[in-house]
């Protein structure tokens, strides 16, 4: 299985030779910046509740089955299991898991169905080469890989693989292919020209509601021209070179924890901030031995049998996630922390009990991010008020998103 080890930090180097300052009272040298960073981790079924939500409220709660891989990670983990967007629909409501708006909603709301990961995006600039990534296995039944959303409603499509990933992250193109690059981006900044100047002739002929449409078109046309303000930026500049050799793709399920190791170097050389990774209805089932596909086994009619085999699949997927989080914590920041400590860690879904078909109770685990951990929290809320405090959390100055009612109460700051 193909595994990513932690970089070496950068040293500044002269002639070949590593050189590093002695500590000068005299001269005020700022501390090293310790970037803010969000990844947001979701499955399109949901979890069995009765294994994932802890009996006990507070800090002395008893593990579930579900969750005794975390143990490690006790402390620097939040369990929530009465947070939801109050939505109705099953399978088709779980792609307002990052939003807490339902894209048919989206028009009615002033951010429409802006997913909390892209909203942080915004806010990123030109900081890190992608403002964000999103990973997911193509799988388009049952709501698969619906996880990010833009601000114009478009869903953000994900990177299929390791492979890709890679590639995207650390493959340079040769100087001819950027050049072409360099060109493409030119015409289609000609194309933007041209439809920015017919639109606002046409926008003189309209009345309010295509006025209104037509808004909706130009909100679209400035992601794109943001996008390639973005690509022009970065076009140059080489990517990083880790020593590490191009992983296959071979299937989702031994592909996770490659992504997850290329999801932690992506952060660690802050080739982003944000990422995001979706385990989508196709989720291989028969590579851990199980004869049932994953969403037959979520919809398992009570019967033992099938519940046995769900709880094999879904304990493999908190494993890996524990292995995430132990990772981030034994990899350096370069700032003299480890990066879990400001990196939050969202992971849950939009689905409740795919078995029932509810969106309510939805199983959330929050890690990292620099807030007081090590507790189980049971207190109703929307989720997006705690999208709210991991937004501010990032440096997003705003006290509403989605349908929030403010800030998650009680979620306070190490």
């Amino acid at each position: 299985m193909y595994t990513i080890q932690s970089c070496e930090p950068f040293h500044s180097a002269v002639a070949g030779v590593s050189l590093a300052f002695p500590l000068l009272e005299s001269l005020s040298v700022a501390a090293p910046t310790r970037p803010v960073r969000m990844v947001c981790i979701g499955n399109a079924l949901g979890f069995y509740q009765p294994a994932f939500h802890p009996k006990q409220s507070g800090r002395d709660y008893e593990l579930p089955p579900l969750l005794e891989p975390l143990a490690p990670h006790r402390n620097d983990l939040t369990l929530f299991s009465a947070l939801d967007h109050g939505a109705k629909g099953g399978h088709f409501a779980i792609h307002s898991y990052l939003t807490g708006v339902m894209n048919t909603d989206a028009k009615s709301m002033p951010e429409g169905n802006i997913s909390v990961d892209q909203r942080a995006a915004e806010t990123v600039g030109g900081a890190t080469r992608f403002p964000s990534i999103a990973v997911g296995s193509i799988d388009g039944i049952h709501g698969g890989c619906l996880m990010s959303w833009t601000r114009s409603g478009t869903r953000v499509p994900p990177i299929p693989g390791p492979r890709e990933l890679f590639r995207k992250l650390f493959i340079t193109d040769s100087a001819a292919d950027r050049e072409q690059y360099q060109d493409r981006l030119l015409v289609q900044n000609s194309i933007l020209d041209a439809v920015r100047g017919d639109a606002k002739s046409l926008e003189r002929q309209l009345g309010q509601r295509d006025k209104a449409k037509l808004d909706e078109y130009f909100t679209s046309v400035r992601d794109v021209e943001r996008q390639l303000a973005l690509s022009k930026q970065w076009a140059d500049v080489p990517k990083p070179s880790p020593a590490h050799k191009e992983p296959a793709n071979t299937g989702f399920v031994s592909d996770l924890p490659v992504l997850y190791d290329l999801i932690a170097l992506a952060l660690q050389t802050d080739s982003t901030r944000i990422a995001t990774i979706e385990i989508a209805g196709g989720f291989e089932a028969s590579a851990l031995g199980l004869k049932r596909d994953y969403h037959a086994l979520s919809h398992h009619g009570q019967l033992q049998e099938n519940i046995d085999a769900l709880l094999k699949l879904e304990k493999y997927q908190m494993e890996q996630f524990a292995r995430f989080l132990a990772k981030l914590k034994a990899t350096e920041d370069g700032a003299g922390g480890n990066l879990l400590a400001n990196t939050m860690v969202l992971f849950g879904s939009g689905m409740g009990n795919a078995n029932a078909h509810t969106n309510t109770k939805l199983p959330i685990v929050l890690a990292g991010g620099g807030f007081q951990h090590g507790q189980h929290r049971a207190t109703a809320a929307p989720l997006c008020n705690l999208y709210v405090s991991m937004l501010q959390r990032f440096g997003v100055k705003s006290d509403r998103f989605g349908i929030s009612s403010g800030k998650l109460a009680g979620l306070d700051p190490a």
